[in-house]
This record gives structure tokens, C-alpha cells and sequence, in this order.
């Protein structure tokens, strides 16, 4: 129901607003106090590892001295840190014999990582940022970079139809096309009615595919302008201090548009069939079908060229939370609230094989394959496992964190995973389960509230690590790693 069809009456919903927004400032400063209370965890955490590889905390003139343990209190401390650090990460030993070169993240601040592009212009948080694998090519021009695009997505309030009156404003509803390069806007969609979830690049054309809580996905083609804004003409912007800049004065910055700004308003081809939000959708390989993952219980695998559905995959208990496709082979997992994720394998055409997995103890929020065919399932049990596909039994290494896990990522290339956290950190480790770092975090830089979701780039390139969150922004990193 849209504001102009509301049936209740000017007064009323002026009243439920003011009650939502002083809801809404509670909880703000509750959040804040957490965060506050978790970086202090975070310090105690660390001075535990070094406690436990045997290393002598290095601050000492410079931190409080309620924080220095004294010489009798040192051995109590080292004594309690193992069990402590069991709970918050495992860390198993690297093995190198199998491997050919090892890769080191070096650091965790200064060059080793750091923030390349800020990426601003959604009006609410961003689910999902995800990155082309290729270069577009237009009659008018070549862009000299690849592109990325970000998406924002709330949770989808067509539920509460009270509220809906008054969230219908706060949602963005729009997916973006950015220019890796030049960190400009190149193109806005607004063909969908409810919140963005979800998007991927197909892999050889310019198709866009986006799932939203309308129900339904949409396949639409991205035009590039003819002459995108140079880096020497963007303003600079610094980043924001906390949230209240957000909401406050920074408010009027928050639209990335330029006057090149393409506004694509409605999609090649629709895809309908589900009864809920779809929540997640993904090319399958040769990008002649997709799927899509929904909180109807179910996903749908579709024909591109016919919009048909293929089959419909059903097993899951409760909502879908995810699906992701194999690089190369026509096969895709799915992870779901019921605390499982299912493998589906679609290479045989005239059937389709399903493997459950019950590897975590609470809602899988996503899973994804590698390169070197793996499989890594993050969940809120704050867990991330590692499961090798020719033997899917027992997972090959497992990940404690003190967070849940929310959209990670894999590089194709040094295989390193990429964990977005409730927390706000970004932690990276190898395949192995070995703790490479984590992405710098403080009042100035990086996130201020949940990291929905990573995306991992080339190499080589000057981003080469994406992030995106509740505070509606979307930041490039660049990652240093060095073989030795």
C-alpha cells in the first residue's frame, strides 16, 4: 500500500513516525554501547593470542594500566587463555608441504590494506556489492577499467502493512553501475517495487540479473555512457566519522548521481514464480539459465532465453538465505535458515542430483564455491567451514569467530576468504583455516555498523576487495599479499 492509498489519517501517521523514529534512536544508542563493548573484546582477544604463541604484548607505556596484568596475574591470564580462544578461533597449523607457495597477508593497517574507493549514494544499507568479470564495450567508447556495481535491500515489509506506509520512503529499491576507475555513478536501475537483494554480472554480456522482495528477478541491460566523469573531476569527500553523520548533515552528500548518469526504469525480462522474496539469484554456468533462491522454501532454476522455469527445487525447511553457482560446471548450492545447505548438480540435463549438508547449528547465511573445487558455508553460529567436493562428509578446515557470518567471498586467485561480520570486521583467512588479518576498522575508517557482504576483484587491480553495509556505503580495498 502506497502513502497516497493509506487509509489512515495525517495525524496518526505523523504520530506512528515520531514513535518510529524515537524507536529507532534507542536503538541506536543501545548499538553503540555494544560496539563499544566489543572493541573492547576485540583488545582482550588479541592480547589472549599473543598471550598463547607466547609473544609479550607490545603496549605497555601507552595502554591503562588497568589493562597490564601484573607478573602473578600473567600466568592466571595464560593459564585461562587456551579454553578462551578455543570458543573465539581455532587456528590450526599451516601445512606447507603440499603447497608450491604460501601466501602472507601483510598486516593488517598502512600498505598491507587499505581504502582505495568510497563508494556513496544509496539511501539505505547495501546487501550485496559484486563485481564484473570483464570489460563493456560500447559504440562509443571502451572503459579502460572494469566495473562493479552495489545494491541496497532492506527486509522486505509487504508483511506489516501498518509500517509499510512509513519504510516505503526509506527504501532505495535501486541497484547502481559504478565505475571501477573513476568512482562515479554510471548507471541507476529502478525497475524493481521492492528492495534489492541480490545481483550478478553475466559473465560474457552486458546483462545485469537482481532479485528483490517484489518477488520477482530481473534481467536488464546495462548501457554505458558515452563519456563518464574523469577522476580530476569528482569531488572528495572524506569519509564519515559515525552513523549520526548519515542521518544528519552528511544526508544532502549521499547521492553519487552525476549529469551522466543513466536511468534504466525498466528490465529486459521478468521473472516470476515465486510467492516470497527472492532473496539471492546467480547465473548458472554458459549463462543460459539462472537461479533463484527464495524465502517461499524454494528455488527456481530458469531458462534465460524462454523465462521458463526449469525446475523448481524444493527439500529446504525454512526460508533460503542464499545460492551460488559453480565457476564452470552447471552446479549450485543453496543455504537456508534450517540450518542446512543442499548441492544441487544439474550436469546430467535429464535429472538433477540434491546433497543436504548439516554442518552448522544455526541459519547458513551463505555459501560459495572456489576455484579449486570447494565449497566454503559461513553461518550464525559464527562459524566458517571448508568442505572439499569430492568428499562432502566432513568439512577439511573450520573457522571460529566471535560473529555471526554474513556474505563472504573467495578469491579466485589466492583462494583467501573474505568474512563480513555482524560486528562490522572483515576478516581474512586462507583456505586452510589459517587468520591472515582483518580489514582496518576505526571511528574514520572502514564500517560503522554490520558488513552485509564482500566481493573479491582481479588481483592486480587497484581494488581488489569490496565491502558493504548497513551504513549504506560501499568501500574498495586494496589488499597486499606477497608469496615467500
Amino acid at each position: 500500500m502506497s502513502e497516497s492509498e493509506s487509509i489512515l489519517p495525517d495525524a496518526l501517521r505523523s504520530k506512528l513516525w515520531k514513535l518510529f523514529s524515537q524507536i529507532e534512536a534507542e536503538f541506536e544508542g543501545v548499538y553503540a554501547e555494544n560496539l563499544n563493548l566489543q572493541e573492547k573484546v576485540d583488545t582482550l582477544t588479541e592480547r589472549l593470542e599473543s598471550l598463547q604463541s607466547g609473544k609479550t604484548p607490545t603496549s605497555d607505556a601507552t595502554t591503562p594500566s588497568m589493562d597490564q596484568p601484573d607478573s602473578s596475574s600473567k600466568l592466571s591470564v595464560k593459564s585461562k587463555a587456551s579454553n578462551q580462544l578455543t570458543q573465539l578461533i581455532m587456528k590450526p597449523k599451516q601445512k606447507t608441504g603440499n603447497y608450491k607457495k604460501v601466501i602472507n597477508f601483510k598486516g593488517t593497517g598502512g600498505s598491507g590494506c587499505q581504502i582505495v574507493r568510497h563508494f556513496r549514494g544509496h539511501s539505505d544499507g547495501v546487501w550485496e556489492v559484486s563485481v564484473s568479470k570483464g570489460t563493456y564495450h560500447t559504440l562509443e567508447q571502451h572503459l579502460p577499467e572494469r566495473t562493479f556495481m552495489s545494491l541496497v535491500g532492506i527486509l522486505d515489509m509487504s508483511e506489516f502493512d501498518i509500517i509499510e506506509t512509513f519504510v516505503i520512503q526509506l527504501q532505495d529499491r535501486t541497484a547502481r553501475l559504478w565505475c571501477l576507475e573513476t568512482g562515479v555513478c554510471l548507471l541507476q536501475y529502478q525497475g524493481h517495487k521492492g528492495s534489492v537483494n541480490s545481483i550478478r554480472f553475466h559473465a560474457t554480456e552486458p546483462l545485469v540479473l537482481t532479485g528483490s522482495g517484489d518477488h520477482t528477478a530481473h534481467i536488464w541491460k546495462s548501457t554505458i555512457p558515452p563519456n563518464p566523469v574523469q577522476p580530476s573531476e569528482i569531488p572528495q569527500k572524506s569519509c564519515p566519522s559515525s552513523g549520526d553523520d548519515l542521518d544528519g548533515s552528511d544526508k544532502d552528500d549521499l547521492d553519487g548521481d552525476n549529469e551522466n548518469t543513466i536511468f534504466v526504469k525498466s528490465a529486459q525480462c521478468q521473472l516470476e514464480g515465486h510467492t516470497s522474496v527472492i532473496i539471492s539469484a546467480d547465473w548458472m554456468a554458459g549463462g543460459e539459465q539462472l537461479i533463484t533462491a527464495s524465502w517461499d522454501r524454494t528455488a527456481n532454476l530458469y531458462d534465460v532465453e524462454t523465462t521458463a522455469i526449469v525446475h523448481t527445487l524444493t527439500g529446504h525447511d525454512q526460508e533460503l538465505t542464499h545460492c551460488c553457482t559453480h565457476p564452470s560446471h552447471k552446479m549450485a548450492v543453496t543455504s537456508s535458515t534450517d540450518t542446512t545447505f543442499r548441492l544441487w548438480d544439474f550436469r546430467d540435463p535429464s535429472i538433477h542430483s540434491v546433497n543436504v549438508f548439516q554442518g552448522h547449528s544455526d541459519s547458513v547465511t551463505s555459501a560459495a564455491f572456489t576455484s579449486n573445487d570447494k565449497v566454503v558455508s559461513g553461518s550464525d553460529d559464527r562459524t566458517v567451514k571448508v568442505w572439499d567436493l569430492k568428499n562432502m562428509r566432513t568439512p577439511i578446515a573450520m573457522i571460529r569467530t566471535d560473529s555471526p557470518v554474513n556474505r563472504l567471498a573467495v578469491s579466485p586467485t589466492n583462494h583467501v576468504i573474505a568474512i563480513p561480520h555482524d560486528n562490522r570486521h572483515v576478516r581474512l583467512y586462507d583456505i586452510t583455516g589459517v587468520r591472515l588479518g582483518r580489514l582496518p576498522k576505526s571511528n574514520r575508517q572502514g564500517h560503522h555498523r554490520m558488513v552485509c557482504g564482500t566481493a573479491w576483484a582481479d588481483e592486480g587491480a587497484q581494488c581488489n576487495l569490496f565491502s558493504c553495509g548497513f551504513d549504506r556505503q560501499v568501500f574498495g580495498w586494496h589488499v597486499t599479499f606477497q608469496p615467500t
